[in-house]
């Protein structure tokens, strides 16, 4: 149950095509879309195609890899990406889990996992990106992907939650024991990040 309502990708509102003059991935249907920019389709292990832009920073030493939330997807996100990417002076990889916007295949806790592990990946091998330079954000149901590589990854340079969940099913019901059929077991994987943690809440009061 908790799967069926975790996820929901929106209409695609950009698009993804060859550049005629230079060969290289663009994203269409995004405005401000610099020469900073590189599109990447990635393969999984699962076998489907993310699509993810990295936005280079000249200035940069880090490399922020943002996993967003629910309800979108990587043309809604583009222009926050391009303002964290310019204010904090970092290096910055946003991508489409499974299913969301142009990506392949299927919404699910498992792809999401192997979506952020390709995406590590690439960071890694082509752009000779080091653990201990890296940073994970997570937002909403990127928390889980974020947590669980982050659960895997000792040496990271930090980790940002932010409007975390504490768990699929918590986010619907008060349980305070975890079951085997509930998704993103955040609140058991967070123990084993052992890199510095900023969880960003926002609570709304009328």
């Amino acid at each position: 149950m908790a799967a069926k309502f975790a996820f929901f990708p929106p209409n695609p509102p950009y698009g993804v095509e060859v550049a005629e003059e230079t060969g290289k991935l663009r994203l269409t249907g995004v405005e401000n879309v610099k020469d900073n920019v590189e599109v990447l389709k990635l393969k999984t292990k699962r076998g489907n195609q993310v699509v993810a832009a990295y936005i280079k920073n000249p200035k940069a030493s880090l490399t922020l890899l943002y996993s967003h939330g629910n309800a979108a997807d990587l043309g809604q996100m583009f222009e926050l990406f391009s303002e964290l990417s310019l204010h904090l002076r970092v290096n910055l990889i946003g991508y489409d889990y499974s299913g969301y916007g142009r990506s392949s295949g299927k919404p699910s806790e498992q792809n999401t996992y192997h979506d952020i592990e390709a995406v590590y990946r690439c960071l890694e091998e082509q752009y000779g990106v080091k653990e201990q330079d890296v940073i994970l954000y997570g937002q909403s149901v990127g928390s889980g992907p974020t947590l669980e590589l982050a659960s895997r990854l000792p040496n990271l340079r930090a980790v940002v939650l932010h409007s975390a969940i504490a768990s699929g099913l918590r986010v619907m019901y008060p349980v305070k024991r975890t079951y085997w059929f509930d998704i993103y077991k955040n609140i058991d994987k967070i123990s084993l990040v052992k890199c510095p943690v900023l969880v960003v809440q926002f609570k709304i009061s009328c």
